[in-house]
């Protein structure tokens, strides 16, 4: 007779599909199709919240570096759970807990529309960064296995897409529905696709297989990670405010650095660790995830950034606003498909280089017209095209490279750890940006001057003087790509 199963094993007892659906041939494209609606939801939230961001400030009357929490928050939390999520999901199955994700996640999206106070909006995104948490770490793996070897490049490359469509639609959609239907729809907006995504997936997600449920989980790794990431978020975006050799400031990078360093010695001891330390014995990977995390900190840097230009610098109507920031996601969309080609062409060597330079002429155009020309919309579409043309080459052979660079039977453990470092790059992004707008804009409207009554043309200088941040970012990330290509030793016409 067996034992009675605990409460969270009746819990977590996946159902079975539908029989009609597993009879049918397009079942694993149904499966396809559900886990690339969650990545073009998760990729429509996130660029719709930064266009956003500018209107959320003035709804909450919120300084810069409160805004930017409202990004943050939800950054925070899927940094933080992702790899946790992903080690339970391997013991007690994906189905169940990719489906509570989606409910968590449009439970707080609905929660967010309908905050009444600043606290309650980033306590909800905190919320829903939990749920998106536990979609990423499901998606691929159930995307994986669901589809035959022959036709998961196929899919993948619809996931991708679905990711795109989400991140070029964001902007645009966002500008209409804060011009038309008010802030709070644009966290309702998703509910819709979540609640349809619930049910689907309930009926056709196929049960979880290999799970191993008597697998130690690393306790230890899952108390230190959160604190340690949320620290070196919180210090960059505040360190305008505190200061650099401020108690916050110090005690916090120094606590950060504690947790960091009693984090890599329990994982490198821990039997089932939460991160593999075997991928960092590979210089080629850590500096490839190291250029995955640079990139998104580029993008999301330049999103922060040039909302608040766009919106309360020339003082744009959203709608107007969210086309033009819109230029971006649509260059990285048309670009992407082309950047294999590019790097056998030019050599995974060299495509890290040429990538950067496009997005760095881009960077560099708008630091020379913002706020310096009468007619900035050109010079603005120009700049947003170059610089989302440069991501677009640079995102793919960046990964080929750093997954080429770990054995095949790392490759799952290095996925999942690139989609932590492509969150971890846009929280420094949107920190960083916040913390150089705060800066630069108390030194040309006053330290007491709040954003909402700043001057356009001080708004546009202090975003023009923060700008040179990305050419940082930009440089460091040409480095980092270049540096592990040399090391994985792909040359012209050959595959990373």
């Amino acid at each position: 007779m067996s034992a009675p199963r605990s409460l969270l094993d009746r819990l977590l007892v996946e159902p079975a599909p539908l029989r009609w659906f597993e009879g049918k041939d397009w079942h694993p494209w149904l499966v396809v199709g559900l886990v690339s609606v969650g990545a073009f939801v998760g990729q429509l939230d996130a660029t719709i919240v930064q266009l956003a961001l500018p209107a959320l400030g003035r709804v909450f009357d919120a300084p810069i570096e409160h805004v930017s929490w409202i990004a943050l928050a939800y950054l925070a939390a899927f940094v933080s759970f992702l790899p946790i999520f992903g080690r339970l999901c391997e013991m007690f199955g994906r189905k169940t807990l990719y489906i509570a994700g989606y409910a968590i996640f449009i439970v707080a999206s609905a929660l967010c529309g309908f905050a009444g106070s600043f606290e309650q909006l980033v306590l909800f995104r905190f919320l829903q960064g939990v749920g998106g948490s536990l979609l990423g770490a499901n998606s691929i793996s159930i995307l994986v296995k669901a589809v035959p070897p022959e036709q998961r490049g196929r899919a993948l490359g619809f996931f991708a897409a679905a990711q795109a469509v989400g991140m070029s639609a964001g902007p645009a959609l966002g500008g209409l529905v804060l011009a038309t239907l008010g802030w709070r729809w644009i966290f309702w907006l998703t509910v819709p696709f979540g609640a349809l995504a619930v049910l689907v997936g309930w009926l056709a997600l196929p049960r979880s297989t290999g799970i191993d449920r008597g697998a130690p989980f690393d306790w230890g790794g899952a108390l230190l990670i959160g604190p340690a990431l949320v620290l070196v978020v919180a210090v960059l975006n505040h360190v305008s405010s505190w200061g650099l050799v401020s108690p916050y400031t110090l005690g916090g990078l120094a606590l950060a650095l504690v947790l960091l360093a009693l984090l890599v010695r329990r994982e490198r001891r821990f039997p089932a660790p939460l991160i593999d330390p075997r991928l960092f014995a590979s210089a080629a990977f850590s500096s490839g995830a190291l250029a995955v995390a640079l990139g998104y900190a580029l993008l999301f840097g330049m999103f922060f950034l040039m909302s608040f230009a766009q919106e309360h610098g020339f003082g744009e109507p959203p709608r107007e606003a969210g086309f033009h920031l819109a230029i971006i996601p649509v260059a990285i969309g048309l670009s992407a498909p082309f950047s294999n080609g590019v790097r056998q062409r030019l050599g995974s060597r060299r495509i890290g280089w040429v990538a950067m330079a496009s997005s760095l002429a881009g960077v560099g155009l708008l630091i020379a017209t913002l706020g310096r020309v009468e007619d900035h919309r050109l010079f603005d579409a120009i700049a947003y095209a170059l610089f989302g043309i440069g991501l677009g080459l640079f995102i793919a052979p960046n990964n080929a490279v750093t997954i080429a660079a770990v054995a095949p039977a790392l490759s799952g453990a290095a996925g999942s750890l690139l989609n932590l470092m492509r969150a971890l790059g846009t929280s420094l992004g949107v920190a960083g940006g916040a913390t150089l707008l705060t800066w630069h804009l108390a030194a040309i409207e006053g330290d007491g001057s709040a954003w909402q009554t700043a001057s356009a043309a001080g708004l546009l200088a202090a975003v023009r003087e923060s700008l040179p941040l990305l050419v940082v970012i930009a440089l460091l990330a040409a480095i980092a790509a270049v540096f592990a290509a040399c090391r994985v030793g792909s040359g012209p016409g050959r595959s990373a």
